[in-house]
């Protein structure tokens, strides 16, 4: 289950990838409009559930080897499994509209 502060760490996210506080992730495409597309946004999304899981991966490691804390670990693995709640929530969303639009009548 997503806590408020895990949704709250994701809508976050959500906002920086679309370009709301800043802009990383701009390409020479879309520079000069200043705006991200839909592939860019979810590519900003996968990264972030890709880089959570390397993080809580290495979190792991370091607290097998007695060099981190357990709560750190906690936090990093809950950060990974909102990020990729985030993401699978956005896919199942995107298949519902792709299936709502092979649903409509030519």
């Amino acid at each position: 289950m997503i806590t408020p502060f895990a949704a709250a760490k994701a809508y976050a996210a959500t906002q920086k990838g679309v370009g709301i506080g800043d802009t990383p992730g701009l390409t020479p495409n879309n520079a000069a409009s200043g705006q991200l597309g839909f592939g860019d946004i979810l590519k900003s999304a996968m990264t972030d559930a890709v880089t959570a899981s390397k993080t809580a991966e290495t979190r792991m490691a370091a607290q097998v080897a007695g060099k981190a804390e357990l709560v750190d670990v906690v936090t990093a693995i809950s950060a990974a499994e909102a990020s990729l709640e985030t993401v699978m929530a956005v896919r199942d969303q995107v298949i519902s509209a792709y299936q709502e639009i092979l649903r409509m009548p030519i």
